[in-house]
């Protein structure tokens, strides 16, 4: 059936998820964190969780997502957000906590609470919206910033010699006890939209059983960081963010995936 005729027989094949406000995204036109906030946020409607679920979002552009979820939101301090969403996990054990962070967030200043409420297996979903860069503050240099990338704070691309090697977070926490899921997606396609959920509304479903910490991480996009056009953007992450940062599961019920 074409596109024509679904409109001209009244088939709705899409509705927008009741747990996003009606505010307008205030996000870069391209990025994609509102892609992340609505799949995420029409996980929790699927599952009906809505008055059971409550988001934790700390500094940064992630910082913006109580504006947009529909749902109890608790903002934290800068990389906070695994702490403070350990602490309402422990004193609601009933509700289901995920955080929603950056990657210049939860692989920089907060890097302990991220290795350390995994290690614990705290009852928790993380999701990790990685773009090499910190796109709220002036595009410098993060933590996963890839080799020879430009940034404010790295003109000339960054050196590793100097600067260090970036950080793969997903495969870090994968190794430690008490991650359940981890998987790295991006949304940058339909196709990869789906997966993302897929993966996202599993590790709810894992937060909900109580088998400790989901680690979900999306590669994205930053074009008004990388100073490309969002079509431009998606390009250079696929041919090269996704080298470094391969998309896939890392780890499922408990065990790493043999590559």
């Amino acid at each position: 059936m074409t596109v024509e005729e679904i409109i001209k027989n009244g088939q709705q094949v899409y509705k927008k998820t009741k747990l996003m406000t009606d505010n307008p995204l205030s996000y870069c036109p391209g990025c994609g964190h509102g892609t992340a906030h609505r799949i995420t946020m029409e996980v929790v409607e699927e599952l009906g969780i809505e008055e059971n679920t409550i988001g934790v979002a700390p500094v940064g552009c992630s910082v913006l997502a109580y504006e947009f979820m529909n749902i109890d939101m608790q903002q934290a301090a800068h990389g906070r957000a695994p702490a403070v969403a350990t602490a309402i996990s422990r004193l609601w054990p009933k509700k289901v906590v995920f955080t929603y962070q950056g990657d210049g967030d939860l692989a920089a200043i907060g890097t302990a609470e991220t290795i350390h409420a995994c290690n614990r297996g705290e009852n928790i979903v993380i999701i990790f919206v990685n773009n090499g860069i910190y796109g709220m503050t002036g595009g410098q240099m993060a933590p996963t910033t890839l080799p020879g990338m430009a940034s404010s704070t790295s003109p000339y691309g960054r050196d590793v010699e100097r600067m260090g090697n970036p950080l793969r977070m997903t495969e870090l926490v994968a190794q430690l006890p008490g991650t359940y899921s981890v998987s790295r997606h991006s949304v940058h396609t339909p196709a990869n939209v789906r997966k993302a959920k897929k993966a996202i509304k599993q590790a709810f479903e894992n937060a909900i059983a109580k088998k400790g910490t989901q680690f979900v991480e999306i590669v994205s996009n930053c074009n008004s960081g990388w100073k490309m056009t969002p079509v431009k953007s998606n390009e250079w992450m696929a041919d090269n963010m996704f080298p470094y940062y391969p998309l896939g599961d890392i780890k499922v019920d408990g065990k790493l995936v043999e590559k």
